[in-house]
């Protein structure tokens, strides 16, 4: 793929991370600025650099954060459209045909991910500059982290995608993405068990995100999706359910979600029921239901978005309960399963670090694996409502497509932007829907 002149992308890295803008301009080259080798040569410019990666996730509209949520939201009936003046997100709702390479949520996903995949990139074919082994390790794995949210986010929302970038970079099926995403986890995962995150590297990038427990987080999910049941089962049990790793901001660092679209009700809000068909709509009893929406008619959203200063986890701990429900159930640990699924159902708020919590009796229905899974897909809806992993999810469960009666979905993925098709020969065909 094309990319933008790698000294912009440094310079744009180096500013996020210090803070100096809330934004970059990619075609705008300060003269006085760093070098990409005096940057990335240095132990202060590499732990600079790399807190730019969380800031070129997280911040903004076009960041991968916002776009992620807002695609798969509104491709899965999780939020309504307020203003349908607004035609891009409108298109989205619409999905089908509706959407196209022209829509600027998808070129920003686009575009956003492949830079934080080639800034990480970056990262991780400097680290021999920092002498201090912990503090190398530390900042590896961390790129590691970021590089495998790029390459999971770009496998769920298209057929393939570039796992390094360059000039008319070559793409690889999603199968092969997760794999690299995996991998890079699971490499993280080995790399800090020997080197501890040290003083050094979180007194500059902070300590927001717990790497261990977040890297096995991730290899769970991705493992989950490759259908490598077992592995993500292991995965999962590795993580810790008392550890935070969230996304924090402020009244300058604003949530995404919050400053973008909910408060300012004329983009998109939450649906009633979380957008769920009645067949899977929550008990009215459900506790998370009133701590995702409200009860106003229609509802606005609450959870992980009620101000610019809200913080987003990057995995909650009910994901890893349901994930290794889901891997029992799929190779017919029907047993083990439910009991999985008991600690969700019956999980109250004050039991869960976040707040999530169901506090419902335990599950009641048909021991077959069928009703299990189906059981299981309705709590994923609900405990991670908004997570952005609601269209792998329904994909993945066998739901409704687009072309259905009843859809539940309205794409199955996504089509690659015409910034990239119109600068890269090796973009592949766009899927039907």
């Amino acid at each position: 793929m094309k990319l933008f002149h790698i000294k912009k992308i440094v310079l744009c890295g180096l500013l996020a991370a210090t803070l100096i803008t809330p934004s970059c301009t990619l075609d705008y080259v300060n003269p006085n600025a760093a070098t990409e080798d005096a940057v990335l040569s240095n132990t202060s410019g590499l732990l600079a650099f790399s807190n730019g990666l969380r800031r070129r996730y997280i911040v903004g509209g076009a960041s991968p954060l916002y776009t992620v949520i807002t695609t798969s939201g509104l491709a899965t009936n999780e939020l309504r459209v307020v203003n349908a003046g607004n035609a891009d997100i409108a298109a989205l709702a619409n999905g089908r045909d509706n959407v196209n390479g022209l829509n600027p949520v998808i070129i920003n996903m686009w575009q956003n991910l492949n830079i934080l995949n080639a800034d990480c990139d970056r990262v991780i074919a400097n680290v021999r500059n920092i002498p201090d082994r912990a503090t190398a390790a530390a900042v590896q794995a961390h790129a590691h982290l970021y590089k495998a949210l790029a390459l999971g986010w770009m496998a769920t929302f298209w057929e393939q995608a570039p796992i390094t970038t360059g000039k008319n970079a070559t793409f690889s099926n999603r199968t092969a993405v997760l794999e690299t995403a995996v991998r890079l986890c699971d490499e993280a995962v080995t790399l800090l068990a020997s080197n501890p995150v040290p003083a050094a590297f979180t007194n500059v990038v902070g300590n927001d995100i717990d790497l261990p427990n977040a890297l096995n987080a991730l290899s769970a999910r991705y493992n989950l999706m490759l259908g490598r049941n077992q592995q993500a089962f292991d995965a999962a049990g590795r993580v810790s359910l008392t550890s935070r790793s969230r996304f924090v901001f402020d009244n300058i660092s604003q949530n995404p979600i919050f400053r973008t679209s909910f408060v300012t009700n004329n983009v998109h809000e939450a649906q009633t029921n979380l957008g769920l068909p009645p067949a899977l709509a929550p008990a009215a009893n459900d506790q998370r239901v009133p701590f995702y929406i409200t009860s106003a008619v229609p509802p606005r959203g609450r959870g992980f978005f009620l101000a610019d200063d809200t913080a987003i986890p990057l995995y909650l701990p009910g994901e890893m309960i349901l994930i290794r429900a889901e891997a029992q159930a799929r190779q017919n640990r029907l047993a083990e399963a439910v009991t999985e699924l008991n600690r969700v159902l019956t999980k109250t708020p004050a039991q869960d670090i976040y707040g999530v919590g169901a506090a419902l009796p335990p599950y009641a229905g048909e021991l077959t694996q069928n009703a299990i899974l189906t059981e299981i897909y309705r709590n994923r809806c609900i405990e991670l409502y908004l997570t952005g992993q609601r269209l792998e999810d329904s994909r993945r469960f066998g739901r409704p497509g687009p072309t259905a009666p009843n859809a539940e979905r309205n794409r199955n993925f996504y089509p690659y932007p015409f910034t990239e098709r119109d600068n890269n020969p090796s973009t592949p065909a766009d899927p039907a829907s």
